[in-house]
């Protein structure tokens, strides 16, 4: 569909949103601005690549989904290559102390016809990096499989593979202009000890204090008391909380809701939240909640891979989104927030307002109708 000008205000179909939702465009905090400038004018919206340039799906059928090796080297390079503000990464630690890069808990994988799966923070880094193609084209690696939520296993095949890799190298490979959202990965299945959380995390930091440079950095997590540590221990790069908003439900209600995660980072000294894309739409009022107590949004989830719906985002003053298909959605970003064309002699709120979208009656009116069925799939 095609993208024109107009005001926010000028869109009659808006007023068919729940008259709790948020559609001002809010300032942004000073490390999303920044990471969000061209040519010193500030966009509206953060794309942050997920996993790099998204994850894999070894079972679906979109090669989208299989593209690249997820959390590699290659990944982030990839994402690099389009005008993302960061790419988005899972950190674990190794039983010898050193941060790697990889989203499961458990890794999976096969010898003499059995399936093993062994958990990546029980693993040396030599035995972590054994596994999927080796830097050296001589060395073969150890297969890898992946285990889907409802238990079935897959051979993780990808059209690019690339070896594993640790957070140390991603700083030294990637460019540092490309931001890092870091995700402190913890498993939902175990209590963590304090001492313990502060350990993994002190190892983190010490990578990310040596290596980071000028680079951009954001720290999340979706275990609040791992999030809450970590800006305690630091107070140079931001941290957010991750939460799925009570789209799922868990033992600590600190998981549970946007409220709840608002008052993580309040009682914490958070800088943001970052939540499920359907926790929003399902409660667009808690939006001007967040922004009240000048916390950031992010948004993550499938429905990132419709533009239409990153596009309702940013009507309603979402700071970001985190997404798969990134040359699809960055592509969409820029005909959205991207800057008026040079020429015509207009200024000020006239070359603002064509440098905004203006959707047809119907066009609106078809997206304020889809959002809330995509929302309960």
């Amino acid at each position: 569909m095609a993208l024109k000008a107009v005001h926010v205000s000028d869109v009659p179909s808006l007023d068919k949103v729940p008259d709790t939702a948020a559609l001002g465009l809010s300032p942004q905090p000073r490390f999303l601005r920044e990471a969000n400038e061209v040519d010193g004018e500030p966009k509206k919206m953060v794309v942050i690549g997920h996993r790099g340039s998204g994850m894999n799906a070894v079972q679906s059928g979109d090669r989208r989904m299989r593209a690249i090796r997820e959390n590699s080297i290659l990944s982030f390079e990839a994402a690099a290559a389009f005008p993302v503000g960061f790419v988005e990464f899972d950190v674990q630690v190794t039983k010898d102390d050193c941060p790697v890069i990889f989203h499961d808990n458990f890794i999976v994988s096969e010898h003499e016809g059995e399936v093993i799966e062994k958990r990546v923070t029980d693993l040396t880094l030599d035995e972590f990096l054994s596994y999927g193609p080796q830097e050296s084209p001589e060395e073969v690696g150890k297969p890898l499989f992946r285990k889907t939520k409802d238990g079935r296993i897959f051979e993780w095949k990808v059209e690019n593979d690339a070896p594993l890799c640790t957070l140390q190298k991603a700083f030294e490979k990637v460019h540092p202009s490309i931001g890092f959202n870091i995700e402190l990965k913890f498993d939902d299945q175990i209590e963590y000890e304090e001492d313990e959380l502060v350990r993994i995390l002190q190892v983190i930091l010490e990578v990310v204090s040596n290596y980071a440079k000028d680079r951009p950095i954001l720290l999340s997590s979706f275990q609040p008391d791992a999030a809450i540590l970590i800006r305690k221990l630091q107070s140079t790069y931001p941290v957010f909380f991750l939460t799925n908003g009570g789209t799922e439900i868990y033992k600590d209600e600190r998981r549970n809701s946007l409220d709840e995660a608002i008052r993580v980072c309040l009682a914490g000294g958070l800088q943001g939240v970052v939540s499920q894309v359907k926790a929003i739409f399902r409660n667009p009022s808690a939006i001007n909640r967040i922004k009240e107590s000048n916390l950031s949004l992010i948004t993550y989830g499938q429905l990132n891979n419709v533009p239409e719906v990153v596009y309702m985002q940013y009507l309603m003053g979402i700071d970001g989104a985190i997404v798969d298909f990134v040359p699809e959605i960055t592509e969409a970003v820029l005909d959205i927030t991207g800057p008026a064309k040079e020429g015509g002699g207009e200024t000020g709120s006239a070359a603002e307002a064509k440098a905004k979208p203006r959707f047809s009656q119907p066009e609106l009116s078809f997206l304020l109708k889809l959002i809330p069925e995509l929302i309960q799939s």
